[in-house]
């Protein structure tokens, strides 16, 4: 009798992880690629938050720290927010639609390398003679124009710019045919999850915009390279028009996703439906609607723009903002709440997002933004919201779909820890801005007099950074002792509501084995309440037959 070959169990090698077409494999390298983009940029922000932090010239001049700006800024909004959001959505899309694959996932995978290029090509530029570009990451001429940024740095962030975004245009589209064409059996548009949905209405914005920015990028080359196009009269306004029309949808896309994720982290772990899941799912289709028609309110104070049409538009806003809000708190409102990290990072982005938000309602009226305009008012603002949002509510996305990636949950310890620094260093570094902002100091500079006694507040806003820091490098050391000795997860460490908790953890290259029938936006918890239904009828029909099987007892006569 012969004996049965083995099989050998080897690790793929980097090469095959890169090259694979399964979807988590791309989810999983977009989304990790993205952080290491992320940490890359808080470096810079905390070399430039340690320049800041006394007035006087410390340790950069004012070239450097122009790359430092524009360099930071770019990786945060274009290399870093956009493709981690599709790198999740690429991962978990397929699975809570109970799809064994994404569609057109060579499509998906090419979306990733132009991605990667095209991040690398931006940070190249500081490996050029002249430097990387130093115009911020907005880009505005005459500043980006050949003559004010002449050198390869600035030619490199402008083919770089165009080729991540291509990338994640790309992703965005094997996503949306993925939930068009790959829901499973019984799921409807109105059974899919609500983090699913908030995909829909961020790639609905995507497909609308990002075709813009490509555009755009093509005819500032052309500007820089060939010959005029924006250079010629208005043509600086012509660009803004169409930057903004890219880059406001694009602050949408970036915490949209996070919005329905924290959704579904609030509600499994309230213990309850989600609260209100037609009226929000409304509200995303209306917030991406009114994505297109306020990107002008950047541009108030240039006087070529309507300003009273942008003010309502931008003001709208605030309503289907509002139902998202009260959406989250109608879902926690009489729920068995059970305070575990990823419901901690969601109650941070709730009341972290709450305040830019907050923030934004008032620089959306034009007399307002005059005073805070170019101001450390609007750099608040805009962190609070992006960071506020966007990094709390990835956070509470990682530690609840950690342990359906790798088996093992994080430390729970560790991530309060990490929580705790997050909040108070986002409120220690971001709230001194507002302050600085009402009285004057302007953003985009290195330096600042010191006569007007800004010290303090920029070395508080420095302090608030470095916790950051620590809090980011506590994630670190969380996911490696995570990922070696963490506690095992199972499928459903969490009890979820959604499918990708019906498969093991991590799921097989194929998804599922079986699927529970879907007839709800909430399958897993309608599982669970039948098997409640049914045993709790159980009992009493047994109880029942127990008491007729029982003899009558005797009347005792009275004393």
């Amino acid at each position: 009798m012969s004996a049965a070959p083995s099989v050998s169990l080897r690790r793929p090698t980097l090469v095959e992880l890169l090259s694979a077409t399964d979807h988590k494999r791309i989810g999983l390298a977009t989304t990790v690629t993205a952080l290491g983009f992320f940490f890359a940029g808080g470096v810079l922000a905390l070399l430039m938050r340690t320049e800041l932090a006394h007035s006087g010239m410390q340790f950069l001049d004012h070239d450097a720290y122009n790359q430092l700006f524009t360099m930071h800024g770019t990786t945060m909004i274009l290399l870093f927010a956009p493709p981690v959001v599709m790198g999740v959505a690429t991962y978990f899309v397929p699975l809570q639609l109970g799809a064994a694959e994404i569609v057109w996932p060579r499509l998906a995978l090419l979306g990733y390398w132009l991605y990667l290029g095209g991040a690398l090509t931006v940070w190249s530029g500081f490996l050029t003679e002249g430097g990387a570009a130093r115009w911020a990451w907005f880009a505005f001429l005459p500043l980006s124009d050949s003559a004010s940024s002449p050198g390869t740095g600035g030619d490199l962030w402008v083919l770089g710019v165009a080729l991540s975004q291509l990338g994640v245009l790309l992703l965005g589209c094997s996503v949306m045919a993925t939930i068009v064409r790959r829901r499973a059996p019984g799921m409807t548009l109105l059974r899919m999850p609500l983090f699913c949905w908030s995909m829909v209405a961020t790639l609905l914005m995507v497909l609308v915009a990002w075709p813009v920015v490509l555009a755009t990028m093509a005819l500032l080359f052309i500007d820089r390279n060939v010959t005029d196009v924006f250079t010629v009269g208005g043509g600086s306004i012509t660009y803004q028009n169409l930057f903004w029309f890219f880059a406001h949808p694009l602050v949408y896309v970036i915490f949209f996703p996070l919005v329905g994720a924290v959704g579904e982290v609030i509600a499994t772990f309230s213990r309850r439906r989600f609260f209100g899941y037609r009226v929000t799912v409304l509200s995303l289709l209306l917030f991406a609607a009114l994505s297109t028609s306020v990107w002008a309110h950047h541009m108030f104070t240039t006087q070529g723009v309507n300003n009273r049409f942008f003010s309502l538009t931008s003001t709208m806003i605030a309503i289907p903002a509002g139902i998202e809000y009260f959406a989250f708190l109608g879902t926690m409102w009489r729920g068995r709440i059970v305070l575990r990290t990823p419901m901690l990072f969601a109650l941070g982005f709730v009341l972290l997002f709450l305040i830019g938000g907050l923030s934004g309602v008032f620089v959306a009226s034009p007399p307002l933004d005059y005073h805070a305009h170019d101001s450390y008012v609007v750099v608040a603002h805009f962190h609070y919201t992006l960071f506020g949002g966007t990094v709390f509510g990835l956070f509470a996305a990682i530690f609840h779909w950690f342990p359906k990636v790798t088996g093992r949950r994080l430390s729970e310890a560790l991530g309060i820890w990490q929580c705790a620094l997050m909040f108070v260093g986002a409120l220690l570094t971001f709230v001194p801005m507002f302050v600085l902002g009402f009285d004057g100091m302007p953003r985009q500079v290195a330096d600042y007099p010191a006569f007007r006694d800004w010290d303090g507040l920029n070395l508080l806003s420095t302090i608030g950074a470095y916790m950051l820091l620590v809090a980011f490098l506590l994630f670190v050391v969380n996911v490696l002792r995570s990922r070696r000795i963490g506690e095992p997860a199972g499928p459903d460490p969490w009890g979820g509501q959604t499918l990708e908790w019906a498969t093991a953890s991590p799921p097989p290259r194929h998804n599922f084995d079986r699927l529970p029938p879907v007839r709800s936006y909430a399958p897993l918890l309608d599982l669970r309440e039948e098997r409640s239904r049914a045993e709790r009828e159980l009992g009493e029909a047994a109880g029942g037959a127990d008491a007729r099987r029982a003899p009558a007892a005797r009347e005792e006569p009275a004393p």
